[in-house]
């Protein structure tokens, strides 16, 4: 009997049992929509954070501007990601922006790793006193790098190539000192830059003729070049409209601010010398080196500054040599050097081509033309040992951050037959930009799939686009040079090639995966860096900087102010950063650059609002320093 009681359910209890489970779920149900009410309420807003309006300060009125209201957020949707994310290790008051104050007028094109005056302290022998020579802790600047006075923002390319405002650069000395080889002349309140350089009065564009006529250019096989000693960058500059991009280079000297005209001219440069340390670029990179007069002693220390151009070279690439020795009968007496003196010269730099495996393609009047072997093996075959250089004992051929040269040969990739290219061969440009590099089809670069880079290219493909909606100017050539702090595999740079501008794609060094390699053989160009310290450029050279998760991956290495410090050195008066990260970073930067009179807001990623991931977007104000300061 008591069995049958105990199992009788009782009706009442059951409507009980099912009334509160109703009001449970129902409870649950009105917290979650409430819930993704509060996480959605900025999703409505129109994606387009920054305005912007014509400026009157500048000549080119059609100069878009970061107006006051840059900042301005529809009414009724504040866009307030702190009320609804607790950042950690940041509490009410820190989140108060430090009021960082600008620097002297006199520090206007201050380059904190090429500081003149830090540069006499070390060693002239073998230009290490040109080097990167950053400062200690104790000694960076916490202040905001001013823009002279009646700085305007530059001409739009392709009129940039040719003029810059006198204001914005106001140094007269090269268009004395080189007057007569044409690099740059003054008129009025602005420069012109007529194409000339010190082997090329006549302008680089008849110069670069005169070499089509030797090598091929423009059949889609040289696509990256390298200038050392650059100049103002005319030979890169004038290979543009070729199909051909140039990593230019030339040291901070007594040619004052020569990589500040070749940037404000929008074409692709940094400050940069042949010393000590290999240059910041991965082995195999360029199709095509040059060197115009540069100056740099290719026949001392054992060949070691060709054998640094051999590292960089592609295989089957070529170097080209104008200026001393070459052509010494006709020039000696120009150069003020004995004929006896040049012509050691050139007996040693064909020496120490010939034991690098480099065949001697033309010499033709100031021109000499060498190419590099495609692979080692030929050279290997038909040298004797004593006849070539000595390979290196390292295979970390890459390695290029302070990294010190050396005099050997930097081996090459395996090869089966005297024919094939070591390394791979690569598609002519443009289809290089999305053929799937050798150095991942060959399993290189660990981690990385041609399955991979495939997803990343559209994914690239489809953030830009997403920006062109945040940033509008981006479709509409207001950006010439962009720089992209963390490459990866150059994904977002390929989604930028229809548009009048150029990237420079940068790998952290350090970085778990260096694909850097990757870019060069996609056919862009790029630098090793290493963000806790100084780029190697002059302030205001980037009109749009992107960081990709940047501020993730230095967050513990070193004080983001000082990283954003230094974005806002090189970023122009009205440029624009993309920040992409998690909330709690992008909260953070965001609080650093209010104190930087920058305008931002945080966007939601380009998914929807469910990605942990946002976007910051910040333009830096229009200021400048004061008339009156003294320097």
């Amino acid at each position: 009997m008591g069995k049958e009681q105990g199992g009788i359910r009782h009706p009442e209890h059951q409507r009980m049992r099912v009334t509160l489970f109703i009001g449970v779920v129902g409870l649950c149900a009105t917290a979650y929509i409430l819930g993704a009410w509060q996480g959605t309420s900025t999703s409505n807003i129109k994606p387009s954070p920054v305005v912007y309006t014509r400026r009157s300060q500048c000549d080119d009125d059609a100069t878009p501007r970061a107006s006051s209201a840059a900042s301005a957020r529809p009414a009724g949707a504040p866009l307030d990601f702190q009320a609804h994310h607790q950042v950690v290790g940041f509490n009410e008051s820190s989140l108060a922006p430090e009021k960082i104050p600008p620097c002297q007028l006199k520090y206007s094109e201050y380059t904190p790793c090429h500081d003149p005056r830090r540069a006499r302290k070390f060693p002239k022998a073998m230009m290490q006193y040109r080097e990167r020579h950053c400062p200690k802790r104790e000694d960076l600047f916490r202040c905001l790098i001013p823009a002279p006075p009646n700085y305007k923002n530059p001409f739009k390319w392709p009129q940039s190539r040719d003029y810059a405002w006198y204001d914005n650069i106001p140094h007269r000395e090269l268009s004395i000192e080189k007057a007569v080889q044409n690099w740059i002349q003054v008129e009025g309140n602005r420069f012109r830059f007529p194409g000339g350089g010190t082997m090329f009065p006549h302008g680089a564009d008849a110069y670069i003729d005169d070499i089509n006529t030797l090598i091929p250019l423009t059949d889609g096989n040289i696509r990256t070049a390298l200038d050392t000693g650059c100049g103002v960058a005319s030979w890169g500059a004038f290979l543009l409209k070729r199909g051909i991009i140039t990593m230019s280079f030339a040291p901070r000297d007594s040619h004052e601010a020569q990589v500040q005209f070749a940037l404000e001219r929008g074409v692709p440069a940094m400050i940069g010398v042949m010393a000590t340390d290999r240059i910041p670029y991965p082995a195999r990179a360029f199709d095509m080196a040059h060197c115009s007069r540069c100056l740099i002693p290719w026949n001392k220390l054992d060949g070691m500054y060709l054998v640094e151009v051999d590292r960089v070279l592609r295989p089957g690439g070529y170097w080209i040599l104008s200026g001393p020795p070459i052509h010494w009968k006709r020039h000696s007496k120009g150069w003020q050097r004995t004929e006896e003196d040049l012509k050691q010269e050139q007996d040693e730099i064909e020496d120490i081509a010939e034991r690098l495996c480099w065949k001697k393609v033309v010499e033709k009047d100031d021109l000499a033309i060498w190419q590099k072997s495609s692979n080692h093996m030929e050279c290997a075959n038909s040298r004797k040992a004593e006849e070539t250089l000595q390979m290196c004992n390292s295979s970390d051929v890459d390695s290029a951050w302070y990294k010190k040269m050396e005099a050997c040969i930097s081996p090459l990739p395996d090869v089966k037959s005297e024919e094939e290219v070591a390394g791979g061969a690569l598609d002519k440009w443009p289809e290089r930009a999305f053929a799937v590099p050798p150095r991942i089809t060959q399993g290189s670069v660990s981690g990385l799939t041609p399955e991979k880079f495939q997803e990343d290219n559209k994914l690239w493909a489809e953030r830009v686009e997403h920006y062109k909606k945040l940033i509008p100017p981006l479709a509409k050539g207001r950006y010439r040079n962009v720089m992209d702090m963390d490459a990866g595999m150059g994904g977002f740079a390929a989604a930028l090639m229809k548009y009048p501008l150029w990237v420079m794609n940068v790998v952290p060094a350090g970085s778990a995966r260096d694909a850097l390699g990757v870019i060069y053989e996609r056919g862009f160009i790029g630098t090793y860096h290493d963000w806790c310290e100084a780029f190697s450029t002059y302030p205001r050279t980037y009109d749009l900087i992107h960081a990709d998760k940047v501020f993730s991956f230095y967050l513990d290495r070193c004080d983001i102010t000082y990283i954003l410090l230094e974005m806002d050195r090189i970023l122009r008066p009205e440029g624009t950063v993309i920040f992409r990260d998690n909330v709690e970073t992008l909260v953070k930067i965001q609080a650093i650059t209010e104190g930087m009179r920058w305008k931002s807001q945080i966007m939601d990623h380009e998914s929807g609002p469910f990605n942990p991931e946002k976007i910051l977007v910040a333009v830096k104000t229009y200021w400048t320093a004061e008339p009156a300061q003294n320097r």
